[in-house]
């Protein structure tokens, strides 16, 4: 981490920015959202026919990564950083009625849509909690897998997310996420950049010293696939790619 990034700026720049992905859908930013972007990562369109549309919607995801945690009926599953509920409703199927689902997070209107959704559509075994993933509000070994998609970028403190991982999942349990890094270290304009941390850009972690994080938390690292199917959209973002290898991958690794 930079020591001149604002990290209280940081926070609020992507409260900011998640609280119109919860809020307006439709709106502009440096991602893609929806149904398509689903689709085209890897999301089974059986499994989005049952999960609400205003979720699908607001999902801004960067990969696919269900196939990587393998969840069974019963099993209990955190997803952190969970948005308005995409991935904690297609959890909520693979777990069935006999499982759970849990999502914490930090912005409070993407809280109140996903339990909005998780009401009104029958999800009851689904659940969701405010909280920042550098300090999870659970107990040690609470849970079977826990899963991310886009999130952890956007942490000043990814070697913390990963030990929380660590302490809530029991012996045995599963880290299964989609994240972007890159390939190559970017100047401190852009890591000090708190709209493009925002964005899932400026705060991206060099893949070696990612998995490297996620070891040094306990985890044996198991998979890391390209995700070759996603892409940015501003002009901003697209340049950053270009040059500093911004992109996303999928991981899974076991405690």
């Amino acid at each position: 981490m930079s020591k001149s990034l604002d990290t209280d700026k940081l926070e609020r720049e992507v409260k900011s920015m998640y609280r119109d992905v919860a809020e307006f859908s439709d709106g502009e930013f440096h991602f893609e959202m929806g149904r398509e972007l689903a689709e085209r990562l890897g999301y089974d369109p059986e499994d989005l026919s049952y999960v609400p549309d205003p979720a699908i919607d607001s999902f801004a995801g960067v990969g696919y990564h269900f196939d990587l945690a393998a969840i069974h009926p019963g099993e209990s599953v955190l997803d952190l950083g969970s948005g308005s509920g995409m991935d904690l409703f297609v959890a909520g199927m693979h777990v069935t009625e006999t499982g759970t689902v849990t999502g914490v997070d930090m912005t409070d209107e993407q809280i109140r849509k996903a339990q909005k959704l998780a009401e009104k559509n029958g999800f009851h075994n689904v659940d969701v909690r405010h909280g920042h993933i550098e300090a999870l509000p659970f107990d040690d070994e609470s849970f079977d897998v826990v899963i991310s998609n886009g999130v952890i970028n956007l942490s000043a403190e990814k070697g913390r997310v990963f030990e929380e991982a660590y302490r809530v999942l029991k012996p045995g349990g599963r880290l299964a996420l989609s994240d972007i890094i890159n390939e190559s270290q970017m100047p401190e304009s852009i890591k000090n950049n708190e709209d493009l941390w925002a964005a899932c850009i400026g705060g991206a972690e060099q893949v070696d010293r990612y998995t490297a994080l996620i070891e040094q938390a306990g985890f044996e690292v198991r998979d890391v696939q390209d995700n070759t199917q996603y892409e940015f959209i501003s002009d901003q973002a697209v340049n950053a790619c270009q040059t500093y290898g911004v992109k996303s991958i999928s991981l899974s690794a076991r405690k």
